[in-house]
């Protein structure tokens, strides 16, 4: 967490010429990296996150739904990508992605990450203590709804809903990337 940002996830990523495009800014598909090296390191670099040792199979990224706000060019000051938690399901995380250089947000994407079973390679049930975890990045208001599913808690999204004029969503079952039968849905504004 940073202390600029208190329960907030803080990277700090540098941008890169080779991320460049023809267009002269930097490429849309390249901010979802950001937007993966952003929960990569909150899941698996985190200090708590590795002394704890939660996560332990990892995790799939079952969706991204990006808001791309404004056109991002290299600069030698590195982005800030601000992770929060905007809701804990039973085995799923529902984290929000602001890709900044103060004082511009650049892209807003929210993301579903989900737990992983190493032998089925499916979806597994979050550890109290990953719960815990996850619990500490959200804002108080939220944080205090977090249900308790070992106690029988009723899950319930917290969240803004988006209109849908402004959102892009790109939908992967699979993890990390593209696969078969992945697909990409985009709406353009009307105003």
């Amino acid at each position: 967490m940073s202390g600029l940002f208190p329960g907030v996830h803080v990277l700090s990523c540098p941008t890169r010429w080779s991320d460049v495009d023809e267009n002269g800014h930097i490429n849309n598909a390249r901010l979802v990296g950001y937007i993966q090296e952003g929960i990569y390191d909150l899941f698996c670099h985190h200090a708590t996150a590795v002394r704890e040792s939660l996560f332990p199979s990892g995790f799939i990224i079952a969706r991204h739904e990006i808001d791309y706000l404004e056109q991002l060019h290299h600069r030698p000051e590195p982005l800030s990508v601000r992770l929060t938690v905007q809701h804990i399901g039973r085995s799923s995380a529902h984290v929000e992605v602001n890709v900044c250089r103060d004082p511009r947000t650049f892209m807003r994407a929210r993301t579903v990450v989900v737990a992983r079973d190493r032998a089925s390679g499916r979806s597994r049930k979050l550890s109290q203590n990953e719960r815990r975890f996850l619990s500490a990045f959200m804002s108080d208001s939220v944080a205090d709804r977090v249900p308790d599913t070992a106690r029988g808690d009723t899950v319930v999204a917290v969240g803004k809903p988006m209109a849908p004029a402004q959102r892009t969503a790109v939908r992967s079952g699979a993890g990390v990337g593209t696969s078969r039968g992945s697909r990409r849905r985009v709406r353009a504004s009307a105003g």
